[in-house]
């Protein structure tokens, strides 16, 4: 029971950064759950020692609550990519499943959505609402009284290989529009997330995450440290502009988060 009791569920396992979220976690001697669809094809990805599959769909409640029973910590790292129906049903909807899953104990969780949530204007929000969802899903995991970390990155893999020095930043200034912007290496993104759930000082914080030109930094503690945690009570992260009113908001988005925040305080 002890060891299950320590275990870390991944969710989006077999996707770029989850493979590299389950291999650090690994290497840092964490027992490893995963969610699966497709074990064999896993096994291949991931390899299998050390690490527990379960099998089956992760928007189905029952799988769901198979999948987070016993474990303390969480890291999600799932995308869909369209159309809207599987936007919101992976993109948002795995974010409820998990914390309906989870309640009424304490669990963990680090999330990893995307820099430029916060403006429902760029056109991949306007043609599928995807920045809106991932958006709606920080603001679930905010109330839900867990213990977590919201982390945006940039633009996968497009930094320069001299631009490894890890930056976070706050108030969701940069846009996505070109990798310019923004941009972080993978494995960067997966040591963030999984340093995250250890560090004290990471805990309730959303951060956007970027490289610059240097060297990767050996501790990130300090660069938790500097960060403003999330207002108590809010939805939104630190600084974010209020470009996604909740009084705007469509009932059932609003109603899940009386759902969730009631839970927490239950």
């Amino acid at each position: 029971m002890e060891q299950i009791m320590n275990q870390l569920l991944v969710i989006g396992a077999t996707g770029s950064v989850g493979r590299l979220v389950v291999a650090r976690a690994l290497a840092d001697e964490t027992s490893v759950r995963v969610l699966v669809r497709d074990q064999r094809r896993a096994e291949k990805l991931l390899g299998s020692d050390n690490i527990e599959f379960v099998v089956g769909d992760a928007t189905d409640p029952d799988v769901m609550a198979k999948a987070v029973d016993g474990v303390q910590k969480i890291i999600l790292t799932h995308a869909a990519h369209q159309p809207r129906e599987a936007l919101e049903a992976v993109d948002y909807g795995i974010v409820k499943l998990v914390l309906t899953a989870v309640s009424g104990r304490k669990v963990r969780i680090a999330l990893m959505t995307s820099f430029g949530v916060t403006a429902p204007e760029q056109p991949q929000n306007q043609n599928l609402g995807i920045l809106d969802l991932k958006r709606r899903s920080e603001r679930l995991l905010r109330v839900s009284g867990h213990d977590y970390t919201i982390v945006r990155p940039g633009w996968f893999d497009s930094n320069a290989d001299d631009e490894r020095s890890i930056v976070f930043l706050q108030g969701d200034k940069l846009r996505s529009g070109r990798p310019e912007a923004g941009r972080i290496a993978r494995d960067e993104i997966a040591r963030v997330l999984v340093e995250s759930l250890d560090t004290p000082s990471a805990n309730k914080k959303t951060l956007e995450l970027i490289a610059e030109p240097g060297t990767e930094q050996e501790d990130l503690t300090l660069l938790f440290d500097r960060l403003l945690p999330d207002v108590a009570g809010s939805s939104d992260g630190a600084l974010d502009p209020d470009t996604l009113p909740i009084s705007a908001e469509p009932e059932p988005f609003v109603s899940d988060l009386r759902t969730i925040s009631a839970t927490a305080s239950a």
